[in-house]
């Protein structure tokens, strides 16, 4: 299984992830959630493993720029991917999904080093 990086291309985390990966040559995917989506197929073992509550990301513009009541209607996994589905770029990123199959959010290089030992 090949490593898959889902992100949005010009996002500066999602920038320094696949930079990490160019430099440590790590073979990948690059899914871009903008141009190919998300499906409720491809979140939903993602909110299974990491619980939506970290996959929305609260801190972004996207979340600032949405209505009140959208936000509010954030309460639970089924809200949390409905919302998900309908704006992509709420999510954090990047979401990785590793050879093995676990999943992770953000970009931390030196976890990544970890990962990337246990996995070789």
């Amino acid at each position: 299984m090949t490593l898959t990086l889902y992100g949005i291309p010009n996002c500066t985390t999602v920038k320094r992830a696949r930079a990490f990966l160019a430099e440590h040559t790590v073979a990948h995917v690059f899914h871009d959630l903008k141009k190919q989506g998300l499906s409720a197929a491809l979140l939903q073992p993602w909110v299974e493993q990491l619980g939506w509550e970290r996959l929305v990301n609260r801190q972004g513009t996207t979340w600032r720029q949405l209505d009140p009541a959208r936000q509010a209607a954030v309460v639970d996994a089924p809200s949390a991917v409905e919302q998900l589905l309908a704006t992509p770029s709420l999510m954090r990123r990047p979401v990785v999904v590793w050879p093995d199959g676990h999943v992770s959010v953000g970009f931390d290089a030196l976890t990544w080093t970890e990962t990337l030992k246990r996995s070789v």
